[in-house]
């Protein structure tokens, strides 16, 4: 255990503490006995069978939910995610254990795929629908729509968390706060998978330009309490050091929705079975393109040569991934790291993902589906959120009563006060489906009648 103390003498957090299965709102109920499942098991099992993760199947990734062509929602975005995070979290739980040698911590290690399996699992369900343009259509209807008249009914620091509105932060909302009727807790996961799906853990005082925090007001005492148990520092008031495994998700994420966005847009024709062959291969040295070549040549279908590739890179990224995050665990642990595993990378692989990442703005994200998805979900989002932040906002009115039938009684809209009643909004708006939200809109906007 000396070699441990020694290992641990400069850092700030310690991994004994990070390693914790305590559970929000049952902490009672917290015996630190072995189980045949772990928490941290459950945890996963728990997020599979829910219902805001069944939700994600029918929430758009990047591209329009499929017609003869499947690709990415944020369900299956979710569960790739998770697997990468677990293969990620493992290769670095083998690395951390031939470094600390002990026994105990080694026992602590095995819990890491486990516990970012969950994490990265359920690290989108706090997404509104229609995609990343969703969150910007409920931000800008704050910052320069009709909510915008709102702003001197709440605080400095809750007019911030509108109009930066995150998805993270909705995620950690989402797992951790008593809806109406619900238990303590929320769904009462481990204080570490909690953690460790905080990307951002500041306030939305310090969301900076992208407009990037971890948790709303409302759950900051929340997000204090698990910091507080993990050992967790604030490095200044409403900023948190990250969870370490906070930088594997991120990596997890990052790999999946770069290197699956160039798939998915090969399958849609978008790029370019060359292109897209030329970006893959520029993640491996020339040493290695001969036998890649060798083995695609015996593959006529031009998806199938991709599939090859993909797993190829995402192998490589995971493998480097780990190294790095070994390599930086004192000032991980310390807090000191800046930037992200991905944006480690050595030059190969770096210079490779770079591309990827160019072309994904060039080609992709600008492409005419999705645009359209985007323009037609923020015409969607922005009418739903001005009928009912009206309704919310003037209950007395027959028309509100009317709409409060058609909002699931979990969310508080005669909440008190202001900040209550938009959340409860956010709340609603933010878990719908794409298909629902357009089945909604039309309905309100009397395009959509039930049969007479």
């Amino acid at each position: 255990m000396d070699s441990v103390k020694d290992l641990n003498s400069n850092k700030i957090m310690d991994w004994d503490k990070l390693i914790c299965d305590k559970r929000l709102g049952m902490e009672e109920y917290h015996d630190g006995r072995h189980h045949t499942r772990s928490d941290f098991q459950r945890d996963y099992d728990r997020l599979i069978f829910s219902s805001p993760f069944r939700r994600l199947q029918n929430k758009t990734q990047v591209f329009p939910l499929p017609g003869s062509i499947f690709v990415h929602n944020r369900l299956t975005h979710s569960l790739e995610v998770s697997s990468v995070g677990r293969s990620l979290a493992h290769e670095v739980a083998i690395r951390l254990k031939n470094k600390y040698n002990s026994e105990e911590l080694n026992r602590k290690f095995d819990n890491l795929r486990d516990i970012v399996a969950a994490a990265c699992l359920c690290h989108d369900l706090g997404n509104p629908p229609f995609g990343h343009s969703g969150e910007k259509s409920i931000s800008t209807f704050f910052s320069e729509g009709a909510g915008l008249s709102l702003k001197d009914q709440f605080s400095p620091r809750q007019w911030a968390d509108l109009v930066n509105f995150e998805g993270n932060a909705n995620s950690f909302r989402l797992l951790t706060h008593q809806f109406k009727g619900r238990r303590r807790g929320g769904m009462a996961m481990t204080y570490s998978t909690l953690a460790a799906i905080v990307k951002y853990p500041f306030t939305s005082l310090h969301s900076g330009p992208k407009g990037k925090f971890g948790f709303f007001e409302s759950e900051e005492p929340i997000y204090r309490k698990v910091a507080a148990e993990l050992g967790i520092p604030e490095l200044e008031p409403g900023k948190f050091a990250r969870h370490p495994l906070v930088y594997i998700l991120e990596a997890a994420d990052d790999i999946c929705y770069q290197i699956m966005d160039i798939e998915d847009a090969h399958k849609l024709n978008i790029l370019s079975t060359g292109h897209v062959h030329d970006l893959f291969m520029g993640f491996f040295p020339e040493s290695q393109h001969e036998r890649l070549r060798k083995v695609m040549a015996h593959l006529s279908d031009p998806n199938e040569q991709i599939a090859y590739l993909r797993s190829g890179v995402v192998g490589a990224l995971v493998e480097e991934c780990a190294e790095t995050f070994v390599k930086n665990e004192d000032e991980i642990l310390s807090g000191r790291f800046a930037g992200t595993l991905v944006g480690s990378l050595p030059p190969l692989l770096s210079n490779a993902y770079r591309k990827c990442s160019e072309t994904a703005w060039k080609k992709i994200y600008t492409a005419p589906m999705v645009v359209d998805i985007e323009l037609a979900g923020h015409r969607i989002i922005s009418f739903l959120m001005q009928t009912l932040v009206e309704a919310v906002m003037h209950p007395e009115r027959n028309y509100s009563g009317l709409l409060f039938n058609i909002i699931p009684q979990q969310y508080d809209v005669a909440s008190p006060t202001p900040y209550g009643r938009i959340q409860a909004v956010l709340d609603h708006v933010s878990g719908m489906t794409d298909v629902y939200a357009l089945d909604l809109f039309r309905k309100l906007n009397g395009h959509s009648l039930p049969a007479v």
